[in-house]
């Protein structure tokens, strides 16, 4: 992640997740890693969209050339769906697996949160 203010965000979630009891949940892990590699990737393709443009030419037979957006730019489009998609799910989990009963012991809440080891 290039951008320090999104360091401190992130390092900022990773504390309220452990707060209330996620720092090991597979779930939470796995989902929250997905989505700073989605990060990375949108970083990526923002940069190449800036380096070459929206529109790009491809030459064909003959040399002539015709214009075309980017490729780049529909990429960017989907893995944004694709990480908003995450952060909401990242939210839900916060949300709902951070309000659990300490109480009750589900044994496969356990496991998913590290504990059951």
């Amino acid at each position: 992640m290039k951008d320090k203010k999104l360091q401190r965000q992130a390092d900022a979630i990773l504390k309220q997740a452990e707060e209330v009891g996620l720092q090991g949940n597979f779930l939470f892990t796995t989902t929250f890693k997905r989505y700073l590699v989605q990060l990375d990737m949108l970083d990526k393709l923002e940069d190449g969209i800036k380096d070459l443009g929206a529109l790009v030419t491809k030459e064909y037979v003959r040399g002539r050339e015709n214009l075309y957006t980017n490729p780049a730019v529909s990429e960017f489009n989907r893995t944004t769906d694709s990480a908003n998609k995450t952060v909401s799910t990242l939210m839900r989990i916060l949300k709902n697996l951070g309000e659990g009963d300490k109480d009750d012991v589900d044994p496969l809440m356990e496991v998913i949160n590290g504990d059951g080891e």
